[in-house]
């Protein structure tokens, strides 16, 4: 039987095509993007409200948690995340829904006739047709993360957001920002405007420094976790704490004590926005229905379960530095305290993330890593190079070639254990390989 082929969607061959209009994937400055956004009349001019948000870690979620909220009063969002994870229209929600593959061609095809062939980045490019997207359909509200640093993004070009909030700052993507923390919060920072309110997610002393002061400068007004607002769990609930009153909640949709910050931070941002958002029912509608795939995810169906030992939990985190791996270490040390489960890891990351750093987080936690390549990614570090990582690390490991070896020594591994509960997998260390896992999961 001779198997169907699918042609490749139209935007495919667009999209690779704007890959080639600049030598470098990443250059930070914002001439560019003026330059055509102008060309363009200006769409970033002609928005609804917008809630901007950068950091090194959790921004995604804040982003989740606040469309859910809003979302929850009825409103209508537009709504930009960096990078996607499967298909690249999971960038852009118009008034809620995922951009269709007809307007995403339209609006790239007219991007590009606009740019006539100048030198400009895929994310500019590609952002100026997310504003232009934005500036022609209506909704109540826009929230826009941030895809690196901050100053010179793509997405700083909103003069004047109604609300800005900056997530954990720390060190990643050191090959365009550098390893100078109170540098790379400075970047972050620039997102900061004047008299614009600032909430500011956990930090440490240096970049809270950093970001304070700026926002000093600007005089824009900041609400800084921990000592304006914060959260917590208790009996089972979430707490929600600020000057305004306390709010008791359901937990998070999504797992771990980190996302009970990344939700504090979302709730406090609509409440200090002075757009009317953040009603309690919808905050508590919004916590409950919020969805942000790969971040702590569990698969339920698809062929891992099929090929996994049986009774097995697998569990999915996109996340990629030290930060993010201690928070997740947290969160399945909590899953432990519930139903004790040994921890199997299956991870793969890209040769420009600190692997020693976000290995060691799993030391004393996880029985036994295996290593495995991120397939078709050119920057991915080689199963054996990170095997040698996690064995500094601390940690028992073992190469694979790919997800399915991976699989079948884990379930070896298993088998051989008969006497233990059946395992805890985590697929861990990249957006690109949780991407790559979740297309091939179905």
């Amino acid at each position: 039987m001779t198997a169907s082929v699918t042609a490749a969607p139209r935007s495919d061959a667009i999209l690779a095509r704007l890959l080639a209009l600049h030598p470098k994937k990443i250059d930070l400055v914002l001439d560019r993007m003026l330059r055509l956004l102008s060309a363009l009349g200006d769409p970033q001019l002609s928005l609804p409200p917008v809630i901007h948000v950068a950091g090194t870690n959790g921004k995604g979620s804040a982003c989740a948690f606040s469309r859910a909220m809003l979302e929850a009063q009825g409103l209508k969002v537009h709504t930009h995340i960096s990078p996607h994870l499967v298909r690249f229209h999971e960038r852009i929600r118009i008034a809620g829904e995922l951009i269709s593959e007809e307007a995403l061609c339209d609006l790239l095809e007219e991007v590009e006739r606009v740019n006539d062939g100048a030198p400009i980045t895929f994310f500019e490019i590609t952002g100026a047709a997310m504003f232009l997207a934005f500036a022609r359909h209506p909704a109540d509200a826009v929230v826009l993360e941030v895809g690196l640093g901050g100053k010179y993004d793509a997405t700083n070009v909103v003069p004047n957001p109604a609300m800005t909030i900056i997530q954990p700052v720390g060190l990643d993507h050191v090959e365009f920002l550098g390893n100078d923390i109170a540098g790379i919060a400075a970047e972050k920072a620039g997102i900061i405007k004047a008299r614009v309110p600032l909430v500011v997610g956990p930090q440490d002393d240096i970049p809270l420094d950093v970001i304070l002061r700026r926002a000093d400068q600007l005089g824009a007004p900041a609400f800084v976790f921990g000592q304006d607002f914060q959260t917590r769990q208790e009996h089972g609930r979430m707490v929600y704490e600020d000057g305004m009153g306390l709010l008791d909640l359901p937990l998070p949709k999504l797992i771990g004590r980190h996302q009970i910050e990344n939700a504090g931070v979302a709730i406090a941002g609509l409440r200090h926005a002075k757009m009317g958002w953040g009603a309690d029912a919808a905050v508590e509608k919004g916590l409950s229905t919020v969805d942000w795939p790969a971040r702590l995810q569990r698969l339920s169906h698809g062929p891992l379960m099929d090929d996994a030992p049986p009774g097995a939990e697998i569990w999915l985190d996109g996340g990629h530095n030290p930060h993010c791996a201690a928070a997740v270490s947290r969160a399945i040390a909590d899953l432990d305290d519930k139903t004790e489960r040994p921890l199997y890891l299956i991870c793969g990351m890209l040769n420009t993330k600190d692997a020693l750093g976000f290995l060691s987080a799993f030391q004393g936690l996880a029985r036994h890593v295996v290593t495995v390549p991120i397939p078709g990614e050119a920057a991915g570090m080689g199963a054996g190079a990170l095997y040698d990582a996690a064995r500094r690390a601390g940690l028992d490991a073992a190469p694979a070639e790919d997800m399915d070896d991976a699989m079948a020594q884990i379930d070896a591994w298993s088998r051989a254990r008969e006497n233990d509960p059946p395992p805890r997998i985590l697929i861990c260390g990249s957006l690109y390989l949780a991407g790559h896992v979740l297309k091939q999961n179905g």
